[in-house]
């Protein structure tokens, strides 16, 4: 009966089984998904004021700037009959979404040091845990975006209902590229200067400040070929309704880029993450 009781209690280490139930063992260890969420949300929010105060101040002072530079300045044209600081808000929320996600991701690993060298899990959700964090400060600027609706007594049409759709295009680009970035991260710290520039240059070629209806329409199909093009013209889209119009071309070009990156960030991170733990 001993003898019996210490095969059940047998532990089996078979070559190879971790990569071949790679997939499954993430679906085992969702409750650490859950875990490491609602850990970067907490320290985000917990006791403190200002991680509430700087999702609202941040796009509302970026919209400001952009708004006095772009629409008084520069005097360019706003897009769907919708007064230009909405048009830069409805931009702003998948904009900070992807830029707070991937300096988020990119950082991760380097961040959970001790839990990558003490136990196994796939690795693949910390970076997704940081990314889905985000989502709060999503929710609370959009708050914001209904708020200013309402100041400006504009009313969105049912094309609001697509925001979910082109969030989560926004949530694959950031993640495709934030798994690359994070896995280069591990082995070349170098990236942890670069990542920053990526965001700040992102933001000036990305369509934020202005309507991409300004580029004129032989470099449009080049300009979708930046995956938040295809985002941010989407966000416009739906929230500004009316007038406003979306380039389908564009934007299919955009989420071939981001299922691209995606593809290509997820192979990376697989290929290295073996040794994560040796060079973390």
């Amino acid at each position: 009966m001993a003898k019996d009781k210490a095969m059940e209690n047998e532990l089996i280490i078979e070559a190879g089984r971790a990569e071949r139930h790679y997939w499954r063992d993430i679906w085992r260890y969702r409750e650490l998904f859950y875990v490491l969420s609602w850990r970067d949300i907490s320290v985000r929010y917990k006791q403190t004021v200002i991680g509430i105060v700087w999702a609202v101040l941040r796009p509302l002072l970026t919209m400001v700037v952009f708004t006095v530079i772009f629409g008084k300045l520069a005097k360019l044209p706003a897009e769907g009959g919708a007064p230009y600081s909405i048009m830069v808000y409805a931009a702003m929320l998948p904009w900070q979404f992807f830029a707070s996600s991937l300096t988020g991701s990119s950082n991760s690993l380097i961040g959970n040091t001790n839990l990558i060298t003490k136990v196994y899990f796939p690795r693949l959700i910390i970076p997704a845990s940081t990314i889905i964090s985000n989502l709060v400060d999503f929710v609370i600027s959009f708050v914001i975006l209904v708020i200013l609706l309402f100041y400006y007594r504009f009313s969105p049409s049912w094309q609001i209902m697509w925001v979910p759709v082109f969030l989560f295009v926004a949530f694959l680009a950031s993640f495709g590229l934030g798994l690359l970035l994070t896995a280069l991260n591990v082995k070349y710290r170098d990236f942890r200067i670069i990542v920053p520039f990526i965001v700040q240059f992102g933001l000036y070629i990305s369509p934020v400040g202005f309507s991409s209806n300004v580029i004129p329409d032989h470099y449009r199909l080049l300009y979708s070929l930046n995956p938040m093009v295809g985002v941010i013209d989407g966000f416009r889209w739906a929230i500004l309704g009316g007038e406003a119009k979306i380039y389908w071309l564009g934007f299919f070009v955009s989420l071939l880029i981001t299922l691209c990156l995606l593809a290509i960030g997820i192979r990376y991170f697989r290929r290295v993450e073996r040794s994560f733990a040796d060079i973390i």
